[in-house]
This record gives structure tokens, sequence and C-alpha cells, in this order.
């Protein structure tokens, strides 16, 4: 008589540490898509299930319940992904802030840089710079797919019980994968929106 082991996989549900693999599409104006942002299994995006700040909503309700191995494709609208651009998240900078020694740093401070800078709350986010000019550094905080339509297509690789550290919300972004945690937003698209 065979002896089988059976086990509950965990589910998605709030409280729960889960890495997700996924492909992150534009969708352009022609209903075609481009590929934005991709994770795999070695760089996951790792969030803590109802506690990660910022988490998109559409996403969130599609993976919640989901184990690991389980997929999901989610198409979110511009308003309920990245949000709209916002003419206030661009700012002017003086010159000054730039400088390094008394001198401008020219080398990285450019029309297309991506810059992290941070808050007055100590919160670091990371902003385009869009014109420099004799007196002052303009730069774009807005996310890069803001007013974009986006398309989520993953799989589920993890789940399982958070610790208490991992509970503990930290300053800043609280995803790991994909280049975010204290440099928020530097890459087009990552962290399922909780670096917005």
């Amino acid at each position: 008589m065979c002896n089988h082991q059976f086990y509950d996989m965990e589910k998605i549900q709030p409280g729960k540490y889960v890495e997700l693999g996924y492909d992150l599409y534009r969708v352009n104006p022609d209903g075609s898509e481009t590929l934005v942002h991709q994770t795999d299994k070695s760089d996951p995006e790792r969030i803590i299930f109802g506690v990660t700040r910022g988490m998109i909503r559409p996403l969130e309700e599609a993976i919640e319940g989901l184990e690991p191995g389980g997929k999901f494709d989610v198409a979110v609208k511009a308003a309920d992904a990245f949000g709209m651009p916002d003419p206030e998240a661009r700012v002017t900078l003086p010159r000054d802030v730039f400088e390094i020694d008394g001198k401008f740093d020219s080398e990285r401070v450019k029309p297309g840089s991506v810059l992290p800078m941070m808050t007055a709350d100590g919160h670091r986010i990371s902003g385009v710079v869009t014109e420099v000019n004799d007196q002052n550094v303009i730069m774009d905080f807005n996310h890069p797919l803001a007013g974009d339509d986006v398309r989520f297509k993953g799989e589920i690789l993890v789940v399982r019980d958070a610790t208490p550290e991992e509970l503990t919300p930290a300053n800043g972004c609280h995803c790991h994968g994909g280049e975010c945690g204290d440099d928020c937003g530097s890459h087009e698209g990552g962290c399922c929106g909780s670096c917005n």
C-alpha cells in the first residue's frame, strides 16, 4: 500500500511573501504591445501581499488566491496602473543641487538621464532630466508609464508566510526585485506599480 504525503500548497493571501515573474507590456494606441520590463526566476519581483505599498490594484486582485505555478494575465487601464501624468511632478531645481566639490556634474546630469533623488520626508525617488540650462535642471518625476495602458503576464514562483522582519514596512519602496527598493522607479515599469 502506497503512503502518499499530501499537503496544502500555499495560496496568496494578506501577509504572504510572494515572488512573481512577469513580462510588463505597454499597450500602444493601435492595440499592439511593447515589452518594457521583464523579471526572471533569478531576479523575481518580491512583495508582501497586502502589505507592500502602492501595488497596482487590478494586478493584486488577479493574483490573490493563486498558488506557486499559477499564471496571471491582466490588462490594466492607465488610471488604474501607473496613473496619469501630473504636471506638478515636473520640478525645476537649481544647478548647484547637482554640484560635486563645487563643479556641476555634467556627465550624469543631462537630458534623458534617470537620477535618484531624496524627498523631503526621506524617500528615494527617481526622475528623468528633461532640460538643463544655465540656471536650472528640470526633472520629471512622473512614472515612465504614466498615461499608458499596460498588461502584466506572468507566473507565481513562491508563496510562503512572511517573516516578522518582512512584515515591517521600510522607508521607500518595499519591493526588492527588478532594481527597486532604495532606487524607486529607476527602470521603466517595474515593481508592480509599487514604486509610483
